[in-house]
């Protein structure tokens, strides 16, 4: 009987022992069909978080997470990469990045030409100026609390405003020794690489040479060349072979932002943009492109006008647009066809083309919306001579969508392989200051457009495709680290989602509308979205590139 009563206590508390076992991992995501972002075909299976880790995935039946997810119907994807993201200002007023969260995105990469830093910090009060670096800029983001991970390029504007100003002239030796020893830095501290926007001034200003040579410095370190070229339109294919020149000069890999055929007499160029594409790529220099999912682009009307009439900054710029004769003389080049520049107002075709949905000044909020052509009606003036009245009445430049492109090529340009998806945009609430201004539905639809309209309604790429193409493609291009795949080993970067009902609701008339279908997002590992619901939850990171250096 004593022994009986001893093995019994035995079993009671090996059985108390076993009850109380911790649960196996952090998180545990069951039965979903997994697409692990490499193009492969999608699996049923689980998956294990640690931290900010992925432990497992498979058969993990039998198997306890402190929280369980049951994705049982759901796809399970890594996040996404929005490879062309102007949320930097969001982010700092609003770090929960509403609008891309909401479709799945998990890192937002800056720097479009311009990009937050090195920039100058003037200390007004004892007359000091101290420079702040890009990676001190992004480290500031995250420690004030930002959801998704960001990442930037240094911008080359940012590099010659920071030198020569806002000149239209070559940079002098020392000047450009100085860009040169600013992208090392950057690269150093891990940006992506260097980013150009050619149609804007001050960077029109670039010659090509000066691009090669501040391109070879990141070249050092693997980075990316990547850029809005000089022309998306008349000189479009003239722009690419200037962007292969100098991947080829700088050997350095390159990537075209929101590539596009703009202006209708332009659409016919696509086999030629691919089949160029394609040979330099069989050639053996590494070209990889980006786009929005949309028939619009979206920026100011400074792309309306003459980068000549914009030398100096806005107040030279505005200054220049009351003086009479150089009024006449930016009115004459706006309506004479833009050979040497990008017109985008020529591009739209028309004034009613173009939708004003950005505006400083609060007594012209009321213009939100309203075409170019609409406004020009209102005051009795044409469409030129308005978009120079709102510009120096704005005090500042006026954010406008031009309609630019074909469908049929956004369609045939989502099916390239070698394409992945920038948004171009912010990430923003519809609550608060961000309804105080308009933008493009790309900010709330861009993502969630590709897998809605043109993965499942028109089976243009299948689902593995689409996450390919918004995941690994882009970590891959950005020489990302651990990141991109569900892998083992990698980032908890993850986008869960009803493939039947994700869908993109913002349109011009109406763009602050989110989209809906995705059901939870985790970031390192926290889950930032529940059940459709943001849980407050900041853990982004700052994502370095391959030149980092601790």
């Amino acid at each position: 009987m004593k022994n009986f009563k001893s093995i019994l206590l035995i079993f009671c508390s090996l059985l108390i022992i076993n009850c109380a076992k911790e649960p196996d991992f952090d998180i545990l995501i069951k039965n979903g069909q997994l697409i692990d972002g490499s193009g492969n075909k999608s699996i049923i299976g689980d998956i294990a978080i640690n931290s900010d880790t992925i432990a497992a995935i498979g058969n993990l039946s039998g198997k306890t997470g402190k929280k369980e997810i049951d994705a049982t119907g759901l796809t399970v994807a890594p996040g996404f990469i929005n490879m062309l993201s102007w949320a930097a200002s969001a982010l700092d007023k609003d770090g929960r990045s509403m609008g891309d969260i909401k479709q799945g995105v998990t890192l937002e990469v800056f720097g479009e030409g311009s990009s937050i830093g090195p920039q100058k910090k003037i200390d007004t009060i004892n007359n000091t100026a101290t420079w702040v670096s890009l990676n001190e800029k992004l480290n500031e983001m995250v420690k004030k609390g930002v959801s998704p991970n960001i990442a930037s390029f240094v911008g080359a504007t940012t590099l010659r405003i920071n030198t020569v100003g806002y000149d239209d002239r070559a940079p002098t030796e020392v000047e450009l020794d100085s860009m040169k020893m600013m992208v090392k830095q950057a690269m150093e501290e891990g940006a992506m690489g260097i980013g150009s926007s050619l149609i804007y001034a001050p960077a029109f200003y670039s010659s090509t040479e000066e691009l090669i040579e501040i391109s070879k410095v990141a070249a050092q370190y693997d980075g990316l060349y990547i850029s809005h070229m000089r022309s998306e339109g008349n000189k479009l294919l003239e722009s690419i072979n200037e962007l292969l020149r100098i991947a080829k000069e700088a050997d350095i890999r390159a990537e075209i932002y929101h590539l596009k055929m703009s202006g209708k007499d332009n659409w016919h160029k696509f086999d030629a943009v691919v089949a160029k594409i394609d040979s330099a790529r069989k050639a053996g220099l590494t070209v990889t492109t980006n786009m929005y999912s949309y028939i619009a682009g979206s920026t100011g009307l400074d792309a309306s006008m003459p980068p000549w009439v914009q030398e100096g900054g806005y107040a030279k710029w505005a200054e220049r647009l009351q003086d009479p004769n150089i009024r006449k003389k930016v009115l004459e080049d706006m309506r004479k066809p833009a050979i040497e520049w990008e017109s985008l107002m020529q591009a739209a075709g028309s004034a009613d083309k173009m939708i004003l949905v950005g505006f400083e000044n609060d007594s012209l909020r009321y213009l939100t919306g309203k075409t170019l052509a609409e406004v020009a009606k209102m005051r009795n003036t044409t469409p030129e001579e308005t978009a120079m009245d709102l510009v120096v009445q704005n005090g500042s430049d006026v954010s406008t969508v031009y309609f630019m492109m074909s469908e049929e090529n956004v369609r045939k340009q989502i099916a390239l392989p070698w394409m992945s998806f920038g948004s171009d945009a912010g990430s923003y609430a519809t609550e608060g200051d961000f309804l105080n201004y308009s933008t493009h539905p790309r900010a709330y639809g861009n993502f969630a457009r590709v897998i809605g309209k043109y993965t499942r309604d028109e089976k243009l790429i299948s689902l593995e495709e689409a996450v390919r193409k918004m995941a690994s493609l882009p970590a891959s291009n950005l020489k990302i680290k651990k990141r991109g795949q569900l892998k083992v080993g990698n980032y908890a970067d993850i986008a869960i989602f009803d493939f039947d009902k994700v869908q993109d609701h913002a349109t011009f008339e109406k763009p602050h509308q989110y989209a809906s279908g995705m059901v939870h997002v985790l970031v390192n590992g926290t889950l930032v979205l529940n059940d459709g619901e943001h849980t407050g939850a900041k853990p982004g990171k700052v994502v370095h590139g391959p030149g980092f250096k601790e």
